[in-house]
């Protein structure tokens, strides 16, 4: 996700941060790299003369150069900017009260991801306590409804359908059945094309008097750059939309058309598609995605993902095992899956600060994979108590698991220093707060 600008941005960030004194070379200098990642990552050309003019005029004098940390100081006013670039804060949708109906519109061109967007949003909408309908109104591409009546079955979200090529009438039919059910959202998913026509539009049109939605989404494909950004902006002027939702963000190495659509349509990126499972739609943070581009982590969007996954009652009690010495092999095995809930290990190791530091091969899935088969392979006697685990067994356990004992070595051993170093930041609040000190200063 952003792999690209956020190695650029984060070596600028590292060459000017640390600096005890700056001058307006250093300035220029940083500000035409930032310039170079922008225009690299395909970031619309206005948008870089505005955010470099921004920059440099917020930068200019003494506000930065005779600061008392001259280099954070200019690292904030780039952050600020990427921000502003963004969208400044979270846009929520308009949603209505549980007792009226809702209804979301969604549109875009075919293969920008739209009908799993909507099956994905429903099923947000759905943790949030709300009661979706997903209405099939892409009569257009084959199998669309077939499509999202499997991802309807998925998610657990009806669907409704006809037997018909009139989306208007399917529309049109959807809020009478709606109000039937006591369905308060209704989410629209209408049909798109390989290119924008004039069929399109005025269906679009149409379908969008006839709705009268509170929400107009377009689903664009992050991939594609400034080209999603000129598409959304004709979608815009010809339609009318209140919101984007970027699908495929987590494969957009760039990030062109997160940094462009806020400056050039003006219209809010709501949501971003994070993954191909259903689960995987997250609200845009416009400060946390800085914060990412800019190599600092993201801490609060881990912590949200991490007590999406953790039972309360199961976090006190492996603090109390921690605490008693009684962490165990078959505890740690436990933690490799509820990682995995949270996603891949590549996406959480970048919501860390100073992630983008660390060795890639530091943290591999394959070792993870590894540990798992090596742990596997022990005994439940063996894995609640790693002691009993002498030479013999070590050669069993490796020849079960497709290692070698040097590995099985390596995994004891470090399940020890886990053991000690969890049982210290458990019990030693000041060691606590060395260890988040220096997480800290990472960013």
């Amino acid at each position: 996700m952003l792999d690209r600008i956020t190695q650029t941005f984060g070596d600028i960030v590292r060459q000017i941060s640390g600096k005890a004194t700056i001058t307006e070379k250093n300035v220029q200098d940083a500000v035409e790299q930032i310039k170079i990642a922008l225009l690299e990552a395909d970031v619309n050309l206005r948008v870089v003369r505005r955010f470099v003019n921004r920059t440099l005029e917020d930068s200019a004098g003494e506000k930065v150069l005779r600061s008392i940390n001259p280099g954070q100081q200019f690292i904030k006013i780039v952050f600020d900017r990427i921000v502003q670039l963004l969208g400044d804060e979270k846009q929520g949708l308009n949603l209505k009260g549980p007792d009226t109906q809702t209804t979301i519109l969604m549109m875009g061109l075919q293969g920008s991801g739209k009908t799993t967007t909507a099956a994905k949003l429903a099923r947000l909408l759905k943790k949030q306590g709300r009661k979706p309908l997903l209405v099939a109104a892409d009569l257009i591409r084959p199998a669309a409804v077939k499509q999202l009546s499997v991802l309807g079955e998925q998610t657990g979200i009806p669907v409704y359908s006809e037997e018909t090529k009139d989306s208007i009438k399917v529309v049109k039919n959807s809020f009478s059945f709606a109000r039937k059910g006591s369905f308060d959202t209704l989410i629209i998913d209408t049909a798109g094309r390989l290119h924008i026509d004039e069929e399109m539009m005025k269906e679009l049109s149409n379908l969008r008097k006839i709705a009268d939605p509170d929400e107009v989404l377009f689903v664009a494909d992050s991939m594609t750059g400034q080209s999603a950004v000129d598409i959304a902006k004709q979608f815009d002027e010809k339609i009318g939309i209140t919101g984007v939702i970027l699908s495929k963000f987590d494969s957009d190495t760039r990030g062109g058309a997160a940094l462009s659509l806020k400056e050039i349509t003006g219209k809010p990126i709501k949501y971003i598609g994070t993954g191909e499972k259903l689960e995987d739609l997250e609200p845009f943070h416009p400060d946390r995605i800085a914060s990412r581009i800019l190599g600092m982590g993201d801490v609060v969007s881990l912590v949200e993902k991490a007590q999406e996954t953790i039972d309360q009652k199961e976090a006190e009690a492996l603090q109390e095992k921690i605490e008693k010495a009684n962490f165990t092999l078959e505890d740690y095995l436990d933690q490799f899956a509820r990682i995995r809930k949270m996603g891949s290990l590549q996406s959480i190791i970048k919501m860390i600060p100073g992630a983008q530091n660390l060795d890639e091969n530091a943290i591999n899935e394959k070792d993870i994979k590894k540990e798992e088969a090596i742990i596997l392979s022990m005994t439940r006697e063996e894995r609640r108590n790693a002691r009993i685990i002498g030479p013999s067994r070590r050669k069993r356990i490796a020849l079960g698991s497709g290692t070698s004992v040097y590995d099985v070595n390596r995994l004891l051993n470090k399940f020890e220093k886990a053991k000690l170093t969890m049982k210290k930041m458990v019990k030693n609040k000041k060691y606590q707060a060395q260890m988040l000190s220096q997480f800290g200063n990472q960013a």
